[in-house]
């Protein structure tokens, strides 16, 4: 194999090389080709003969430029009629300040301007870096890609992988495509696709994802992450799952370093120690105050004994540690159970201790002759008032345990037959369930009855009424079976038609079967027509436009069409080289543009040359 070497002079390169290569610049004079800078050896070799070696020296590498891009390397071989160069060793690819592109190995072509690296590639742009095995460049487009996993590192943001991903150097995006992790030191993303822009750090995620950290576990289909101030917002099956609590809504939004998450529409809020659920259509939580605030038809629903307690308010609080929790609804407030249900201003539920509390607000300036409204129990058929109503559950067996009444304690019940009601008030009431239903009542101090005696045959036979220190009521089937008077100050037992008309009614008797909730729905009943917010989406995916599409492949078809070339085919010749643009496309891109070459070579035959002229 015989070789010619040369050593060339740096301040006359310029001269020899353009001697060397004069043979074909004449070919691509209205474009412009590939420049060697510096290369102080040149061989060539007999087994290539259209092929250009250089070779660096110790002071410096091969230096090439071609249109805006320079390129390092060891050593290179440069195909003048093609315009191509491969470059081997320490290859260093500059392009103004938008890119630097290190690898092993380097091909481009100065006819599509595609460049093809492999072998330890690293790109590097002022916000971020990729590894990867072998990278695609095509600077018509301004586009990298690379199908065989690559990684992207970005200081504050952290590494991302996956199996396929696209550079837009001009908008400074990725798109990553298939088994896409991000890896921060705070949490991990996993998602089928995300798109990432390394000024701002923001991150676009589609497809089912989930972002895993030490204190919570988020997913949704689509969502929006900004890396710089760990802030989210996500759509689309969207919930967050803080430990024993799951947040669950239409729209999320979510604040890593308040450890805070807000919530829009159709919300779900489960406490899976506490075996309650919270749904409304806006929602709060604050992780380190272990609170969650939720408005717009609030609703708690709490498991007791095979059964459910609902609670309704126009805003509903939990607050405190699993163990400690409390539920508590502001402003017409209601509850509801197969066999009781309330209403008051506020209610408050102690999931530990198992207190209920039904308060009532009352203004100290109002007017003294202004109705003043209690809280209100329904249990069966008697309705139960007072300042202020305790319920009391047995929080291991999940059942009833006991009930109080302070101040102004009143029990009504209708008659069972009759229009009359049967009334009990004091000044305090405690109650004993079993089987969560009222066992026994003591009213205490001030006790007063009236109350509508029948015999066996269900016969009004008298209206009780009487006053006395205190009275022990014991019930059985929702029925009074015994009502005892102690300490009692007077009473009487009159005929119905005897009855004193003004007397028929205990002093603070008010009827309120008509506010009783007797379902769910019911609870909803006071609150004005809803109006979900219209949130505001995120955009949907956009899938990666084919790399390798038609004018990529155009650009590689015509690199392959030299002058010898056509000359060749016109002659029904075949090429003598092949295409070296073309020795990287993925095979079935290949197989494309060798169908499509005899359509092209039927319209350079001479034949056809001459009908066109």
């Amino acid at each position: 194999m015989l070789k010619f070497e040369f050593k060339v002079v740096k301040n006359k390169q310029r001269l020899i090389l353009f001697i060397l290569s004069f043979s074909f610049l004449t070919f691509a004079q209205e474009r412009k080709q590939i420049e060697i800078e510096y290369a102080p050896y040149m061989t060539f070799e007999e087994d290539k003969p259209d092929a250009t070696i250089l070779t660096r020296d110790d002071s410096d590498q091969v230096h090439i430029k071609h249109k805006g891009i320079e390129m390092w390397c060891d050593e290179a071989i440069y195909y003048g009629k093609e315009d191509f160069i491969e470059a081997y060793g320490s290859v260093r690819v500059k392009q103004g300040d938008s890119i630097n592109m290190t690898s092993k190995y380097v091909e481009y072509s100065g006819k599509t301007q595609l460049a093809y690296a492999s072998g330890d590639v690293v790109l590097i742009d002022p916000d971020s870096k990729l590894y990867t095995d072998v990278l695609h460049f095509d600077r018509i487009k301004q586009q990298a890609y690379y199908n065989q996993k690559g990684r992207v590192v970005r200081d504050t943001s952290g590494t991302i992988t996956s199996t396929i991903g696209r550079y837009y150097v001009n908008s400074k995006k990725y798109q990553f495509v298939d088994n896409v992790k991000l890896i921060n030191p705070e949490y991990e993303i996993d998602t089928e696709r995300l798109d990432f822009y390394t000024e701002s750090g923001y991150a676009f995620m589609f497809g089912p994802t989930t972002i895993t950290s030490e204190t919570s576990v988020i997913y949704c289909e689509r969502g929006f992450y900004n890396t710089n101030n760990d802030t989210g917002h996500f759509v689309k099956k969207s919930k967050i799952n803080y430990d024993d609590r799951i947040v669950e809504g239409d729209s999320v939004y979510f604040n890593r370093n308040k450890n805070f998450a807000s919530a829009t529409n159709n919300i779900t809020v489960t406490d899976t120690l506490n075996k309650s659920i919270i749904k409304g259509h806006y929602a709060e939580v604050f992780r380190e105050k272990d609170s969650v605030f939720i408005t717009k038809r609030a609703l708690a629903i709490t498991e007791q004994e095979n059964d459910s307690i609902f609670m309704h308010s126009d805003t509903l609080m939990v607050t405190g540690p699993a163990d400690e929790r409390i539920i508590r609804g502001f402003y017409n407030a209601k509850m509801f159970k197969s066999n009781l249900s309330g209403k008051a201003d506020s209610i408050h539920m102690n999931q530990k201790t198992g207190l209920t509390q039904l308060i009532n607000f009352y203004d100290v300036d109002a007017d003294a002759f202004s109705k003043k409204e209690h809280p209100v129990l329904w249990h069966f058929e008697s309705q139960i008032t007072g300042d202020s109503i305790h319920l009391i559950s047995n929080t291991k067996k999940e059942t009833l345990d006991s009930l109080k009444v302070f101040n102004s304690a009143f029990v009504i019940s209708k008659d069972s037959l009759g229009d009359g009601f049967n009334q009990i008030s004091g000044k305090v009431l405690y109650g004993l369930f079993e089987n969560n239903e009222l066992n026994t009542i003591d009213v205490i101090k001030n006790a007063e009855t009236i109350y509508y005696l029948r015999n066996s045959e269900n016969e009004l036979v008298g209206i009780d009424k009487s006053k006395s220190g205190s009275i022990k009521i014991f019930i059985s089937e929702n029925q009074i079976d015994e009502l005892r008077k102690i300490n009692q100050i007077g009473g009487k037992t009159y005929p119905e038609e005897d009855f004193p008309e003004k007397e028929i009614k205990l002093k603070g008797f008010v009827w309120r079967n008509e506010e009783r909730p007797k379902t769910v729905d019911d609870l909803f009943s006071d609150d004005p027509p809803l109006e979900l917010v219209k949130i505001k989406g995120l955009e949907s995916y956009i899938p990666q436009a084919e790399f390798f599409d038609e004018d990529l492949i155009k650009r590689v078809e015509d690199a392959g069409n030299s002058g010898e070339d056509l000359k060749n085919k016109q002659k029904n010749k075949s090429p003598k080289k092949d295409n070296k643009a073309a020795r990287n496309l993925p095979l079935e891109k290949i197989n494309k543009m060798q169908k499509s070459a005899p359509k092209r070579d039927e319209a350079l035959k001479p034949k056809t040359l001459k009908k066109q002229i």
